[in-house]
């Protein structure tokens, strides 16, 4: 389930299409132990599922073997939540438990989320090559398309089965040592900035 995605629809059911739930049950033989973010129109199928109103996904523990999120994109008003809370929940999650989580998410590279939650803690990741992922909506997935580029990521301890699967849906990448830059103290800040204004000048 995914709520806030109002670009196509109203409607804040946004499912994984059957194909790419049935690419995560490969990766993991077949099941998926919790989905957190269920719908009464998800394919997932997972042995535990948490359903709003009943049950909010974000705000319960997450130890099970397997997880897969299709998480809300917007912003959740009622809840006062964004994306960037499911993501901390996944980063959180992974390390609390050493469980592995796949989710499908939309591509911000460039997003705080991104940069605290995925690039130093994934294990891998896939940018789908649909250009309009048709999620299933309502129960079907007769629809326009997302508007936004998805990918799916791979936290765990196996990047080389989640890629050996998704390699088929699109580019698919390991982060497991990825180089990321240097974080800066306050005095190379300033020296970077005199250096930068020095060579423009």
């Amino acid at each position: 389930m995914s709520a806030g995605r109002h670009a196509v629809t109203g409607n804040k059911d946004w499912c994984t299409p059957q194909r790419y739930v049935d690419a995560v049950k490969m990766v993991w033989g077949g099941k998926i132990d919790l989905d957190p973010c269920s719908s009464i129109f998800s394919v997932v199928n997972a042995k535990t599922e948490f359903l709003l109103p009943q049950t909010d996904g974000l705000f319960e523990e997450w130890n099970y073997p397997t997880v897969y999120v299709n998480p809300p994109y917007g912003i959740d008003r009622e809840r006062g939540t964004t994306i960037r809370n499911w993501f901390a929940k996944i980063s959180l999650s992974y390390q609390a438990y050493n469980n592995e989580i796949i989710a499908l998410v939309p591509v911000a590279t460039n997003t705080s989320h991104w940069k605290k939650y995925v690039y130093p803690i994934a294990s891998a990741v896939c940018f789908l090559y649909d250009t309009r992922l048709k999620f299933v909506i309502g129960g079907t997935d007769d629809n326009k398309g997302a508007p936004m580029s998805c990918c799916v990521i791979y936290y765990g301890r196996d990047p080389s089965a989640f890629m050996g699967v998704f390699s088929s849906f699109g580019a698919t990448l390991p982060l497991e040592g990825v180089m990321l830059p240097r974080m800066m103290n306050e005095h190379e800040q300033l020296d970077f900035c005199r250096l930068r204004v020095a060579a423009n000048s």
